[in-house]
């Protein structure tokens, strides 16, 4: 009988074939495929004797650190699902996630502990399931991580997961009402880990920089491809990004790939070029943009700056995985796309609301069809089936598509504004707004207005030591956007300002109902 396919069998794969290779890492400790594979199976075997099985969840709450890699190995190989919680989250929106997915355990790494400690009392978690990891002891009510490892069995699990099996729920940003959670399956993982190993040309002697949060499905996903190949993966384990060390790892410890989002490189970009020469970048063939619009100025200076690298851009979602590609010798031609379907995906759909399909260079809702989308949001079968048109899903993003198949992202359509009955797609003129030399950073929202319904509004960030006249700011548009479209209001505001999601992302939606209820914008 032929075994399937996950993240744990091949974890067990790798440990045979080259138990001394550095298989998992983070700055502070390394772990080889083989000592990886055995704390992944002991974690497994110590959650299935805490009397969870296969299909409970399990629920994570923890900056980035190697241990992500074990608990993820752990799920893949006892069938129970990890359930991700972002880290940026506080107790009520916490609380929410792990009573919702009904975990039967919680793992806490020992500096968020305080924001379960809040919340502890009201979980519906059996007291002995709440688990502890880090420097400091385990308090009053927590099992030790690290003692349970100890007292478990390294053997593989008896029972594993099969393809149809849940491997994560993962909860969407909740921008909008509470989050949603989305189921991702085994099989799918497995479609979406070939995927990127034909797309990206990943192969086991790669060594994989996850800056990204691993609560989050960008990094989950690219864990999971070079998982496969037997790679070596390096999870950047600090609670912020800082841009001159990421440098130094690329030039110290070999990294050859990773995903970032432009506000990343911007900052690498950023350190003086007399500390970057400091370091070699001949290893790094691969990098990956994705998450909001990039410069083209950003993109050459980044290919500048790793000169033996190509430059990809992707498009895609927690629900639908990866949905479109734009290849380095892509990135100029078509500067402002993100490609097109990626390799073993149905042609892409882009649909008016009554359904019907778009002509190319028309406005339309996006469903993407690949081997490996979601399998439905957890207990909400309407939402499921809202996302769905037969095998096709959607998140609710709008594209058009140009004559030679390539996708453009023109908005969220529950960002599109509404002013004087035209849609207005914010990203239009935030790409605009971008391109002016004094401004750092952009966001463009719909506020109410009494005569319009909602007017455009930018909220802008200045560069360091730049000044803005929001009247001429406004007026440097006019070349660029029809009237309608151009900002009647502008609004200065520091980068913390902006709220965003765990992969950057700002959230227009948040950032619109502070700036109303603060009675702001003019």
């Amino acid at each position: 009988m032929s075994a399937p396919l996950t993240i744990g069998r091949m974890l067990t794969a790798h440990a045979r074939l080259k138990p001394h290779r550095i298989g998992a890492r983070d700055l502070e400790r390394a772990l080889t495929f083989k000592e990886w594979n055995d704390r992944a199976n002991k974690l497994a075997n110590a959650l299935l004797g805490l009397g969870l099985r296969k299909g409970d969840r399990v629920a994570v709450l923890a900056y980035n650190c190697v241990e992500w890699a074990e608990i993820y190995g752990a799920a893949a190989k006892s069938g129970i699902v990890a359930v991700p919680i972002n880290f940026r989250l506080v107790g009520p929106e916490i609380r929410y996630i792990v009573e919702d997915a009904d975990a039967s355990a919680l793992i806490v790494q020992d500096v968020l502990a305080h924001e379960i400690e809040a919340i502890r009392d009201g979980l519906s978690i059996p007291a002995g399931n709440f688990v502890h990891f880090g420097q400091a002891a385990a308090p009053a009510g927590y099992r030790g991580y690290e003692d349970l490892i100890a007292a478990a069995s390294d053997a593989e699990p008896s029972d594993q997961p099969g393809p149809d099996d849940a491997w994560t729920l993962m909860y969407t940003s909740g921008t909008t009402g509470n989050p949603k959670g989305a189921i991702r399956g085994h099989r799918g993982m497995s479609m979406l880990a070939l995927m990127t190993e034909v797309e990206l040309g990943i192969h086991g002697r790669d060594d994989a920089l996850l800056v990204m949060p691993m609560c989050h499905a960008n990094s989950l996903n690219f864990f999971s491809a070079f998982v496969y190949v037997g790679a070596t993966i390096t999870i950047f384990s600090r609670k912020s990004f800082d841009p001159e060390l990421c440098l130094r790892i690329f030039g110290e410890m070999g990294a050859t790939f990773t995903s970032l989002v432009p506000t990343h490189y911007g900052m690498m970009l950023e350190v003086p070029t007399s500390q970057r020469e400091r370091f070699r970048f001949d290893r790094v063939d691969k990098l990956m943009i994705s998450s909001a619009p990039a410069r083209a100025e950003t993109k050459r200076a980044v290919m500048e700056m790793f000169p033996n690298s190509g430059l990809f851009e992707l498009y895609g979602s927690t629900e639908a995985g990866w949905v479109t590609m734009l290849h380095p010798h892509e990135q100029f031609d078509k500067l402002g796309t993100v490609g097109r379907e990626v390799v073993g995906s149905a042609p892409i759909l882009l649909l008016d609301d009554d359904g019907n399909e778009v002509p190319d260079g028309q406005p339309g809702e996006l469903f993407s069809c690949g081997p490996y989308s979601f399998d439905g949001y957890w207990r909400q079968p309407e939402k499921t089936r809202e996302a769905f048109r037969g095998d096709y899903c959607t998140v609710g993003d709008v594209a058009l598509r140009d004559e030679d198949g390539y996708i453009r992202l023109i908005d969220r359509k529950k960002n599109i504004i509404i002013t004087g009955g035209e849609n207005v797609y914010p990203t239009e003129i935030e790409a605009v707004l971008a391109g002016h030399p004094s401004l750092r950073d952009v966001a463009v929202i719909g506020l109410p207005d009494l005569k319009w319904g909602e007017r455009v509004h930018a909220v802008v960030v200045p560069r360091d030591g730049a000044t803005i006249d929001p009247g001429a700011l406004i007026d440097w548009c006019k070349p660029h956007l029809a009237g309608y479209k151009r900002p009647r209001s502008v609004m200065i505001a520091a980068a913390d300002d902006l709220p965003r999601t765990a992969t950057g992302k700002v959230q227009h939606r948040l950032l619109r109902q502070r700036i109303i209820d603060k009675g702001e914008g003019g």
